[in-house]
């Protein structure tokens, strides 16, 4: 398969996992999800290795870089889920979809990857695009401050970096499985000494109503990471960031559907949605 195709069913598995997400932080909390959603990575992707052969040799290099990645991935998954649980999935996904202008930003500086015309009018296209969803949202979410509004932002960013070390990571050591256990695991224990250290456990609410979206989303968010790190193995970060980035269309087509009593979506959240998928596409053209 192609890293453009591969990178789109990654959008489509991730919106998942923040629609089915919105619905389960009804009952509980963000870092409930992200426990769940890590415990799945963990089990099931080394359930995996170890089934197709076990832990192949790889450079110690990638391996410490993709340990950083891991540590990042659970501060993208806090943001996240956060964002998602303050201002609703198709805001909080439209944000956190910036992520291909950090990554562009890295690719040329740091990879040497080669930038179009097309790049500026799609970061215009961005800034407009979060300007609308930012647009007086508290008319619809009484409990709305601005500063939710840095949650999915946080995650953009962290999101923005993890492309590029990943890539550079991949071409040491091209075993995106065996990568993607690792970041799981490393997120995992992460976020266990967090609960520890930082009296955490009692933000955890195990409320039944919430563990079967949970779960949807710890096994959607997995296969969405998963076939990211494929992309990226076999495409530049350039083709692969954005058209990953795409996810806020499915993310509003998802509350739409499933999240009607949840979440309402707007004309100006409709319009926003379009502008940054569109910023994003224009990126991706422009570094073609």
């Amino acid at each position: 398969m192609s890293a453009p195709f591969i990178a789109l069913v990654t959008a489509v598995f991730y919106a998942t996992a923040l629609v089915s997400a919105r619905r389960g932080l009804r009952y509980s909390t963000p870092a409930t999800v992200t426990c769940v959603s890590a415990s799945v990575h963990t089990v099931t992707l080394w359930s995996a290795i170890f089934l197709t052969g076990g832990i192949p040799e790889v450079s110690p290099v990638a391996v410490s870089l993709f340990v950083l990645v891991g540590i990042t991935q659970l501060g993208v998954r806090l943001f996240a889920y956060t964002g998602v649980h303050k201002i609703g999935a198709s805001r909080s996904s439209t944000l956190q979809s910036i992520s291909p202008l950090i990554s562009a930003i890295i690719a040329i500086s740091l990879l040497h990857e080669t930038a179009g015309a097309a790049v500026l009018s799609g970061t215009l296209l961005v800034v407009i695009g979060i300007v609308l969803i930012s647009w007086r949202p508290e008319e619809e979410i009484s409990s709305f401050r601005w500063w939710h509004l840095l949650f999915p932002l946080a995650a953009a960013s962290l999101t923005g970096v993890n492309h590029p070390i990943r890539r550079y990571a991949l071409t040491l050591s091209n075993q995106p499985l065996f990568f993607a256990a690792l970041m799981g695991s490393v997120s995992l224990g992460g976020l266990l000494g967090y609960l520890v250290f930082f009296s955490g456990f009692r933000r955890l609410i195990w409320n039944r109503k919430a563990l079967l979206p949970f779960f949807v989303a710890g096994v959607s968010e997995t296969l969405s990471i998963l076939l990211i790190i494929t992309a990226l193995s076999v495409g530049p970060v350039v083709v692969v960031a954005p058209i990953a980035s795409t996810y806020p269309v499915w993310a509003l087509l998802g509350t739409v559907i499933f999240l009607r009593d949840f979440e309402r979506v707007n004309l100006l959240t409709v319009l926003g949605t379009a502008c940054v998928v569109a910023g994003t596409i224009a990126i991706h053209l422009g570094h073609g």
